[in-house]
């Protein structure tokens, strides 16, 4: 799309001339004789460039500036003034032009210039739209689950992220801690400063003082230049601690001290530096145990677990699974360019039983490379060679707690094997079991069996 300028200026040569030369590299122009016609066109139009004499009878360049400011104008102001009001044009820089040039024109730096600026906005167009698909990636939309469950952590996670507190989230190896810690940071008021994720466990003992605080160059051998830490490239961001439970206790007495005090001070400096972070720590750990067992420091405990989030494991939010699946069929279907629609129902029954030991992240494990073996519209058992180290088993009844429990398992299981057997027919399904089509109805609602989204991957 052509780029649209509006030329204001009381001198016809200058105007005529600028407009000759601009639509001459394919600019679209607008000619006005004053201002006060500048701001009638900035009312009816819009333009991506205002080139405009400051001196002008009835409105001058100044003053068309801030009546296209209050109209909230995305026109960018390039003045044209002469020696003497120099001063004046960089007022008009402090009111928000992006330049000026100096009488008399030369029309080539004008033209460079408004090449430029075009070029700057379409970096913040492009940096606006990366950072609204990152925040809609990190949207509270992509923490799957309708189990009473995960609506908890979602209500917490919303209340939450618009507070300056810490928080700590815990859960099974799996359960997703790091995408909620991304949607805590991308929903907060530290969303346009950076998310930088470390795993302390991950850090040798001798190091994570270094990677956390930075470092001065010459500080200890290895150290051939300064370093800035991660604390600092969070800087009015959030920093996401993982696995903090394996920090050593030296290092969690320093990363105290620096939320306490919001300053760190590198390794080799004398010279504290001042930080302002959000601090998110998560762990797959008991903290409360490991204070009691003396492995963690009881006062950080309490400044990271200002609030606690528990991700719920998926065993007991099975009914997710259906969402879950769906979701992970749609990703990989954009990531690979595949078109599967469904789920075998055969499959997705196995999928609810099977005992997810590595939680959401085994499960998209197993979709993804159910995914990328798919041949049509829908994924089965069938789809994923023979896997030794990792089958599909049914859950057997032994896993639960209580008999009552194996029994609601068993019979959960049956139910849903015999609707998929009789394509979801009631009747059909009553009939076979031996019940009438009301008990079965009542046990559906019971055992939290969802036809609706057991249908839609079916």
């Amino acid at each position: 799309m052509a780029v649209r300028i509006l030329i204001v200026d009381d001198d016809d040569i200058i105007r005529e001339s600028l407009a000759t030369v601009m639509e001459s590299r394919g600019f679209l122009c607008t000619q006005v004789a004053n201002g006060k016609l500048g701001l009638e066109q900035l009312e009816k139009n819009e333009f991506d460039v205002v080139v405009s004499d400051i001196e002008m009878p009835e409105m001058n360049g100044i003053e068309l500036l801030e009546a296209a400011n209050l109209l909230m104008a995305q026109s960018s102001f390039i003045l044209i003034t002469a020696h003497a009001s120099v001063q004046t044009a960089v007022e008009a820089l402090r009111k928000g032009a992006y330049d000026y040039l100096l009488k008399p024109l030369n029309f080539e730096d004008l033209v460079i210039k408004i090449e430029k600026l075009m070029q700057h906005k379409e970096l913040l167009r492009e940096n606006q739209a990366l950072r609204q698909e990152i925040n809609a990636q990190y949207d509270f939309s992509n923490i799957i689950g309708e189990s009473p469950a995960i609506k908890q952590v979602f209500e917490t996670i919303k209340k939450v992220s618009n507070s300056e507190s810490n928080v700590l989230i815990t859960g099974a190896s799996g359960t997703g801690k790091e995408l909620v810690a991304k949607a805590i940071h991308y929903n907060s008021p530290h969303q346009h400063g950076r998310f930088v994720a470390v795993n302390c466990g991950a850090i040798t003992e001798t190091l994570i003082e270094s990677e956390l605080f930075g470092h001065k160059k010459g500080a200890f051998t290895g150290a051939v230049a300064d370093k800035e830490g991660l604390f600092k490239a969070a800087h009015h961001g959030t920093l996401f601690l993982d696995e903090i439970g394996e920090m050593s206790l030296t290092a969690q007495t320093k990363l105290l001290r620096a939320i306490e005090s919001e300053e760190i001070l590198p390794v080799g400096s004398t010279t504290p530096v001042q930080v302002h972070t959000r601090i998110i720590t998560a762990t797959n750990v008991d903290l409360e145990n490991a204070v009691a067992e003396g492995g963690f420091r009881d006062d950080l405990y309490y400044r990271l677990a200002v609030i606690e989030i528990k991700l719920p494991s998926l065993k007991n939010r099975q009914q997710d699974i259906p969402h879950l699946v769906r979701h992970f069929i749609k990703k990989y279907n954009r990531q690979m360019n595949k078109s599967v629609t469904s789920v075998r129902p055969q499959l997705l029954q196995q999928l609810m039983s099977r005992d997810w030991n590595g939680e959401v992240r085994e499960l998209e494990n197993f979709i993804e490379r159910l995914m990328i073996f798919a041949k049509g519209s829908q994924l089965g058992v069938d789809s994923l060679p023979p896997d030794p180290l990792n089958p599909i088993k049914i859950k057997t009844t032994a896993s639960s707690e209580t008999l009552k429990n194996a029994v609601d398992e068993f019979e959960r299981d049956y139910i849903i094997e015999e609707l998929v057997r009789h394509i979801w027919h009631r009747g059909e399904t009553a009939k076979s079991l031996g019940i009438s089509e009301a008990t079965l109805y009542r046990k559906m609602n019971g055992l939290n069996i969802d036809e609706d989204e057991l249908k839609k991957l079916s």
